[in-house]
């Protein structure tokens, strides 16, 4: 059994990329089962900063290698740092093990391509199967439990941006 308490936040940043219709980009994870056991847990894109990167830079680049574009421009950040910590059974397992959750840093991006630009199959180990374009409103719902806070709080924060445009 590990104790998570001695367990740091993993640096991370995640991006709420919004259409021109200002709907928002989910994506859903390949590697993480619903409680039917199918593919399951929509998430938006996120992922960890490099040691020697900005969280600006991280997240224009989360976005190339996880939805295979970086056709976007920063429009917002959410003014602090928020953690979430994973559920027991994922500590150990999830993150390498190595971690008790992440300290994340969101901004709200606004999508400059076409959908034919999001291209999941880029990448030899792709992280999502599907993607699709939701209110922001809905977002909480869509999250894992141990995210949906996090989501709440964005949909508060980015409200600004969910509109079309």
């Amino acid at each position: 059994m590990v104790d998570y308490s001695v367990l740091p936040y993993r640096p991370n940043v995640g991006a709420v990329l919004f259409n021109r219709d200002g709907l928002v980009l989910v994506a859903r994870r390949a590697d993480f089962p619903n409680a039917e056991g199918a593919p399951g847990g929509w998430q938006m894109p996120q992922g960890g900063i490099d040691d020697d990167e900005d969280p600006r830079g991280a997240v224009l680049r989360e976005l190339a290698e996880e939805i295979g574009t970086d056709r976007a421009e920063i429009i917002g950040e959410h003014p602090a740092w928020m953690t979430y910590d994973l559920p027991p059974e994922l500590i150990g397992r999830a993150l390498g093990g190595r971690y008790r959750g992440q300290r994340q840093r969101w901004f709200a991006l606004r999508f400059l391509g076409v959908d034919g630009d999001i291209r999941l199959d880029l990448d030899p180990h792709p992280e999502f199967d599907a993607w699709r374009w939701v209110a922001l409103g809905d977002l909480p719902g869509l999250a894992v439990p141990f995210k949906r806070e996090i989501y709440a709080v964005l949909a508060e924060s980015f409200a600004g941006f969910a509109v079309s445009g």
